[in-house]
């Protein structure tokens, strides 16, 4: 079996056995990133030294038993909004362009210490906002499949990364949908766990109470093992939750008999590409076969999810951005006159068109006279929708909704209407206000040729039941195809 067609379970299993090598797996990875960077870009920093240094460190403990995990020696890449000590973490912004961290993110240490290996830091929307991965100060990534398209985003970089073969799995963050779309437009899966299960600690914010780590790989099986490594209570993150139970693996038994899942009617309707929608209504029946109860219901006021989303990000991305003005660290302007002029200036030059616009929304929610009438009322509205879903998982165990409503769009078509590309997350978005686990899972492929991805929510520290429902979906929907950039090498 070619590396390339390997699992990440798999080639650790054959690592620890001693038929490969992690400098083999490593070398494989840095040769597949040489090829395909030119054409997709999905790598800020690529850190080779580094990594083939970790190998050598990882190699010994395995081989003297002290590293004995399911992902030892797995190469991995790591969203550039994470920080990682020595190694450059700009946030996909001028204004961190240089900025080298003093100490490692908790979700990061986490994947060392299971054994994984960073190669590098992967091309995300600037400060997490955005949903195609063009607003990027490094230059747009491209989406494997067809690079007249965008990945999505925020983390279209780790998408693209794990879709193209050039590493077997990566971490990314998901404010509102940004793992999970992503996942969907490049084929792949991705996982974004309940509020508080995996460290915030040295993920710089863009919304602090949205936020959340979590893992994209080529499977399901290979998804729940990576959050299981980077899940963990953290007393440096005050949002860390302490939970009874970290296992995540026992849920990937395929067993779905009796398992109760609900269909939005809500999701369904105007706006829904009808590949799409096919797609997802296809991979309802396959649950259905295999012995899930499927039905249909109300869920309401998904209407107002995302004006309340767009005004509680952008009010928090308002105060968490405060901090990048020049003083202490990140990009100075150059010439100033007066402390105010430098900040100015150096928050001018340093943020993107689009970061700027949402500073400004949430400056605006939040100044006086406005505060009551949006930002409040947002949060009002947030409390409705959160229990909008408590109903709806009394009576069900997994909502199956689709993860975006088309497929990939070209290059350039969201950054003209930005209004269109905040409408497109509307599927993923709620999960994110209400604390919510959910996991997107390849599904199809529209008449294009691009993927189409299937999202699976669940209530709050029930991964479980959302991971039993992908994993014998996948098992039932059987094998895809590759990305053809991964089949080719290129």
């Amino acid at each position: 079996m070619e590396l390339t067609d390997m699992t990440a379970l798999e080639l650790s299993e054959k690592i620890r056995g001693r038929e490969i090598s992690v400098k083999d797996a490593v070398t494989h990875c840095l040769a597949n990133i040489e090829k395909s960077e030119d054409k997709i870009n999905a790598f800020i920093t690529i850190d080779k030294e580094g990594a083939l240094k970790e190998a050598e460190r990882v190699q010994e403990a395995i081989d003297d038993g002290s590293l004995t995990g399911l992902l030892a020696g797995v190469p991995v890449a790591v969203k550039d909004n994470m920080c990682t000590e020595g190694i450059k973490t700009t946030c996909a912004s001028a204004i961190l362009e240089n900025f080298v961290p003093q100490y490692t993110s908790e979700a990061v240490l986490n994947l060392k210490k299971a054994g994984c290996v960073i190669l590098g830091k992967t091309n995300m929307d600037e400060f997490a906002m955005g949903s195609t991965t063009e607003t990027s100060h490094f230059g747009v990534t491209k989406n494997p499949w067809n690079t007249d398209h965008v990945p999505g985003g925020s983390s279209g970089g780790s998408a693209a990364c794990v879709a193209a073969g050039e590493v077997f799995m990566a971490l990314g963050s998901d404010t509102g949908g940004s793992i999970r779309q992503p996942a969907s437009f490049c084929g792949v899966t991705g996982i974004k766990p309940t509020y508080g299960t995996v460290s915030r600690y040295g993920l710089i914010a863009y919304g602090s109470s949205l936020d959340q780590i979590g893992p994209l790989a080529n499977n399901v099986s290979d998804a729940v093992h990576m959050l299981q490594a980077i899940a963990s209570h953290d007393i440096k993150d005050s949002t860390s939750v302490k939970r009874d139970n970290y296992d995540f693996i026992s849920a990937l038994n395929g067993d779905v008999k009796g398992l109760r899942v609900g269909i939005p009617k809500d999701y369904f309707t105007d706006g829904l590409d009808s590949e799409v929608k096919q797609s997802v209504l296809d991979a309802a029946e396959k649950l259905k076969e295999q012995g899930a109860e499927v039905s249909e219901f109300d869920l309401s006021l998904t209407e107002y999810a995302i004006p309340a989303y767009y005004v509680i990000a952008c009010a928090e991305a308002s105060s968490n951005l405060a901090r990048f003005d020049g003083v202490k660290y990140g990009h100075r302007a150059a010439e100033y006159e007066g402390l105010h002029n430098m900040y100015k200036k150096t928050r001018s030059e340093g943020f993107g068109a689009e970061v700027k616009r949402r500073i400004m929304l949430g400056s605006f929610v939040l100044s006086s006279g406005y505060y009551d009438a949006y930002y409040l009322k947002a949060l009002r509205t947030k409390a409705l929708i959160k229990k909008a879903f408590d109903r709806a998982f009394e009576s069900y165990d997994v909502i199956l909704a689709p993860a975006a409503p088309t497929t990939a769009m070209k290059l350039g078509e969201s950054l003209s209407d930005p209004i269109q590309m905040y409408l497109g997350d509307i599927y993923t978005i709620s999960v994110n206000l209400c604390g919510l686990p959910g996991m997107s899972v390849p599904c199809g492929k529209d008449s294009k040729g691009l993927p189409i991805g299937v999202q699976f929510i669940s209530d709050i520290f029930r991964e479980d039941n959302m991971i039993k429902a992908g994993y014998a979906y996948e098992r039932a929907r059987g094998e895809i195809e590759a990305c053809p950039m991964r089949k080719a090498g290129e």
